[in-house]
Parts: structure tokens; C-alpha cells; sequence
């Protein structure tokens, strides 16, 4: 009897093993809901983003066998505004895409705050990263449309993030005329900023757009770069700059 339940737990404990070394990449994506989202925006964003995820091309891209990627959602606004959307998920099938599509298209816009706490939100996605430490490559995509004005500042959690082999990529939304507002960087500068303060890896990348009229085919394009099999984070070497204006 003793020794069946040492096999029986020998085997269950091979297979988590087996389970845990075939991912290849956890990706965790970050979205912005401050309240300079209004809700038209949101529902760009929303529908943006499931869009993007049953591309076909970015479909084979996770799909792309045998290990396979993890993925999560959360938004993020003030210092104490983070909500998980869609826990992490093993994306083995076409299916499991468009169940986290569903999520994303049914999650309601909630009261977020003003602020921008970008520190808050990378220390967030730290800890949620590090529950994948089993997975090849660790990457938060992360969409933000303002610099932090609230709470710690990114660039101290970004040197831990480094140190920890987590890369960090960048969409960042530009204001568009009509929504400029005085304390706003200039387009251009607030790309400058997510690529001095926030982005970290050997091959991070910040991507930028005006307005969330291009988000579909702007995070269609930052996922199909962040899937690339040979795209590995975990690595101290410091970034390039690859910035995108769309």
C-alpha cells in the first residue's frame, strides 16, 4: 500500500514536473484604466486587444508547439487599482484564445483612479510573473498613455525586474489633439519616458500609437514580436531602443 502511494505521488509529481518545464514564455499583459480612458477608449482597448489574440497569425504564433506560453491579464490606474482580468492561462488550443477573448469583452469598466502609479502596476506584475518561474521567459506587455504621478517611481522596481531576468515591453498611447492636456508630455516624449523609466530586457521595445483608434493592430504587432521563439529575456544585457510611431 505504501509503496503504491509512492509511485502514485512519484508519478503525479513527474507529470507537474513535465507540466511546469514545457512552458516556454509567461506573458503577462498590463492595461491601462486610468481615468484618462474614457469609455470609448475602454471599449477600443477591450475589443482591441481580443481582436488581436484570435489573429490567425498571432493564434500559430502561441500555438507554435511543443512548449507552450502562459498568459495573463490585469489593468492597472492608481497606486492601490490593480484588478487580475484573466488569470494565468496554459494556451494549448484555439479555445483557451478565445475564452480569455470572452473575459476581456465582458469585464465592465469599473471607477478606476486619476492617477498613474506605474510603479504600483510593474511591482504588481513582478509578483504575479514570479508565481511562472517554471516558464523559459518571463515578459510583462505593458500599455500605458501617461508618465507616473502617483507613488513610487517605475525606473526603482525596473532595476529589480532586470536583476530578475523579468523584460518589459511598452505600447504606449499617445494623447490625441483634442486630448492634450497642459502636464502632458508632447508625442514623442512620453515614448522617450516608458524607454528611460520602464522598459528593460535585451530585446525590449517600446511600440507607440496616437490615440486607441490603432490598438488592435498596434498589440497585434507587439505580440507577434514578444512571441519569437529566440526573443529571451532572461538576460542583464540592457535594452535598444526600437521605438514605432503609428
Amino acid at each position: 500500500m505504501i509503496r503504491a502511494c509512492l509511485i502514485a505521488l512519484f508519478l503525479l509529481t513527474s507529470a507537474h514536473t513535465a507540466m511546469a518545464a514545457s512552458c516556454r514564455q509567461a506573458l503577462l499583459l498590463g492595461l491601462d484604466v486610468s481615468l484618462s480612458v474614457d469609455p470609448y477608449d475602454f471599449t477600443l482597448q477591450r475589443e482591441g486587444l481580443s481582436s488581436a489574440l484570435l489573429a490567425p497569425a498571432v493564434q500559430e504564433a502561441m500555438l507554435r508547439g511543443p512548449d507552450h506560453i502562459e498568459l495573463a491579464v490585469f489593468e492597472w490606474s492608481g497606486s492601490f487599482d490593480q484588478k487580475l482580468l484573466v488569470d494565468w492561462t496554459v494556451i494549448n488550443s484555439p479555445a483557451a484564445l478565445q475564452s480569455i477573448a470572452l473575459q476581456l469583452l465582458s469585464s465592465t469598466q469599473e471607477t478606476r483612479s486619476g492617477r498613474t502609479a506605474l510603479g504600483a502596476a510593474l511591482t504588481h506584475a513582478r509578483d504575479l510573473l514570479l508565481t511562472r518561474n517554471h516558464c523559459q521567459t518571463l515578459t510583462l506587455d505593458i500599455s500605458g498613455d501617461g508618465v507616473n504621478n502617483s507613488g513610487y517611481a517605475p525606473q526603482t522596481v525596473r532595476a529589480e525586474l532586470e536583476t530578475m531576468g523579468i523584460g518589459v515591453n511598452a505600447l504606449v498611447i499617445e494623447a490625441t489633439p483634442d486630448q492634450q492636456f497642459e502636464d502632458q508630455p508632447s508625442v514623442g516624449q512620453l515614448a522617450d519616458y516608458f524607454y528611460d523609466n520602464v522598459i528593460t530586457g535585451p530585446a525590449a521595445f517600446v511600440e507607440v500609437i496616437i490615440g486607441f483608434s490603432s490598438y488592435q493592430e498596434a498589440i497585434e504587432r507587439k505580440l507577434l514580436r514578444e512571441l519569437v521563439p529566440s526573443m529571451v529575456h532572461r538576460d542583464r544585457t540592457p535594452p535598444r531602443r526600437t521605438a514605432l510611431l503609428r
